[in-house]
């Protein structure tokens, strides 16, 4: 699955890292309703380009999910801030 790796040069090598990171860092930065996506740019970074098979739970059990993930976050990131603001604003209010 990695063996384009083995062709590459060092520079070669360099430059994949640092694309790789840049797209690890856009997805760890997301915040707010971004959380909520799923992240196919993040996906497109691997070389084998697959447009995957994706199930979603009918909405009582992903909503629930949503829940869990918002109270996971509570429990891991209770500093976090609280961003107040309705999907598709433009405008962030973070207290």
């Amino acid at each position: 699955m990695d063996d384009d790796l083995a062709g590459m040069t060092s520079e070669q090598l360099i430059a994949e890292v640092k694309r790789l990171r840049a797209g690890i860092r856009e997805h760890r930065d997301s915040s707010g309703h971004d959380l909520c996506w799923h992240h196919p740019q993040l996906w497109g970074l691997l070389p084998e380009q697959i447009d995957p098979e994706i199930a979603v739970p009918p909405w009582p059990k992903f909503l629930r999910g949503c829940l869990h993930y918002r109270e996971s976050l509570e429990r891991q990131r209770p500093d976090a801030a609280v961003l107040d603001r309705e999907y598709g604003e433009d405008a962030a209010r973070i207290r």
